[in-house]
């Protein structure tokens, strides 16, 4: 497949997200390559090509989840495919760690996610391919080309499918209202607003939700989960006042601490997630949705000098091959 393009493709994988890489390759239509990605006795990463790259344009998939061995990793793939001659190179970083660190909220603390951009641009990296970013203007944390796939692609043809018959969208807070705008126009359908109070990061003080649900399906749209404890306070709320059914549908499942015990045990009808980060365990409640094929398929136009818009939001010009069937147990 390579001799069809100017300059030989490879894509490697970082150790932690083979499960998600692996697919990409499928799905663009070749293996991935041979990387050695080993440790030292005393924890230290070593990163080596066991095939050739040089001339090539190079794809690196590596989701940057805890722990900070992921990124480190993913650092060293980039600085030995630039040492090694590799013609262009791009980190394909499915989930975007230190993400919600995109401003200075208070005093004396550090800006993560521009840290990271900086210290990828730094170490070889010439384009970024990533999914539902924290907040959109990250991108402009970055110098260099980021290709910024939405979920939505995804989630809302799953949607569809629910023929749900009297669809909400809700945002968990006000920082999340744009993005379920975008849903609730695009569905054609209301839109809630949770605004919640936090003591502290994971911690809610309290919630109030500002719309009518009485007898509405409801649907919360998020950029990720992860406690789980907003989701599952709203899904509690929204029920009390009368809704039907509560979903929700977030990109990336980080699900720490007690998550999977806290949505098991929720008023939640189904979380829908994507792969950006694999689960830890099975859930009944839990639905992951691959982004594979739209991953394959940004990498394919990338390559093709073709245009990505199309697999930003939800068109009638772009439709993912994906395994769309609601969960039934």
């Amino acid at each position: 497949m390579n001799s069809a393009y100017k300059n030989p493709i490879k894509i490697f994988s970082g150790t932690n997200s083979q499960y998600i890489a692996s697919k990409i390759a499928d799905h663009f239509g070749q293996p991935l390559g041979d990387v050695s990605l080993s440790q030292f006795s005393d924890g230290e990463l070593h990163a080596n090509f066991i095939e050739s790259v040089r001339g090539c344009d190079v794809f690196l998939v590596q989701s940057t989840f805890a722990p900070s061995d992921n990124l480190m990793e993913l650092l060293l793939m980039i600085d030995a495919a630039k040492r090694a001659s590799a013609h262009y190179i791009t980190a394909v970083i499915p989930y975007y760690g230190l993400a919600r660190q995109d401003r200075k909220d208070k005093p004396r603390v550090a800006i993560g996610a521009k840290m990271v951009a900086d210290i990828l641009m730094a170490v070889g990296a010439h384009r970024v391919m990533t999914m539902d970013l924290h907040a959109a203007q990250i991108q402009g944390f970055f110098d260099i080309p980021v290709d910024h796939l939405d979920a939505s692609v995804i989630f809302i043809p799953y949607i569809n499918n629910l023929k749900l018959e009297n669809l909400t969208i809700a945002a968990p807070d006000m920082g999340g209202t744009p993005r379920a705008r975008y849903f609730a126009n695009t569905l054609n359908c209301d839109l809630v607003v949770c605004n919640k109070e936090r003591k502290k990061a994971n911690e809610i003080a309290g919630m109030t939700v500002i719309g009518d649900v009485q007898g509405a399906d409801v649907i919360i749209v998020d950029d990720l989960v992860d406690t789980g404890g907003t989701l599952c306070l709203a899904a509690k709320m929204m029920k009390e006042r009368g809704a039907r059914s509560v979903r929700a549908f977030c990109t990336h499942p980080v699900l720490s601490g007690k998550a999977y015990e806290n949505i098991e045990g929720s008023e939640l009808d189904e979380l829908v997630v994507c792969d950006t980060i694999p689960l830890k365990r099975e859930s009944a409640k839990i639905r992951v949705l691959s982004t594979a094929p739209l991953f394959a398929d940004a990498i394919r136009n990338v390559v093709e000098y073709g245009s990505i818009s199309n697999l930003f939001q939800i068109s009638n010009s772009y439709q993912p091959s994906l395994n769309l069937q609601p969960k039934t147990s």
